[in-house]
């Protein structure tokens, strides 16, 4: 899987949903990530000019709230709960099972191919299936219970075909 290229038309198509006025930051920008998995480096220049704001308060929105991603992320976004039920019923060691058979880390979150962005999140309000995760992208949402980390491997597999 490639990066898309950035495409003005993208934009303009969530522009006209939401209108061209400062107060659609947040949308316009939720739209565009929805449709590139990310948000590339030319949004900013280009919605800052069609909003009339600058380019920096466009940035600053982006960077402040943590669900916007800078970098692509993969096909797959595998969310692990490490909320205080999935962090006592070991939800780190399936994380670290998927980093291990991907190939990531803490700093390196999505694989090369862009198939795979593991990450970690404080709560997936499934407290009562602990430890859960959440895998979403290509697939409808999809949340996982009581997995350990023997069946990681296995749910990658399934994945992979998937996708």
């Amino acid at each position: 899987m490639s990066v898309s290229a950035f495409n003005p038309d993208v934009v303009e198509d969530v522009i006209r949903v939401w209108g061209n006025k400062p107060g659609a930051i947040i949308p316009i920008l939720q739209g565009v990530q929805e449709k590139y998995n990310y948000l590339p480096p030319e949004t900013f220049p280009y919605v800052a000019k069609k909003l009339g704001v600058s380019e920096a308060r466009v940035y600053g929105v982006a960077t402040f709230y943590e669900n916007f991603s800078l970098t692509p992320k993969g096909k797959f976004i595998i969310k692990v709960c490490d909320g205080t039920a999935c962090h006592v019923r070991k939800s780190l060691p399936n994380l670290e099972e998927f980093r291990k058979q991907l190939g990531l880390s803490s700093k390196k979150i999505t694989t090369d191919d862009l198939t795979f962005t593991v990450q970690t999140v404080a709560c997936l309000g499934a407290c009562s299936l602990a430890p859960a995760f959440m895998v979403s992208g290509a697939v409808p949402d999809k949340v996982y219970a009581n997995v350990k980390p023997e069946q990681i491997s296995g749910i990658l597999e399934d994945l992979k075909k998937i996708g």
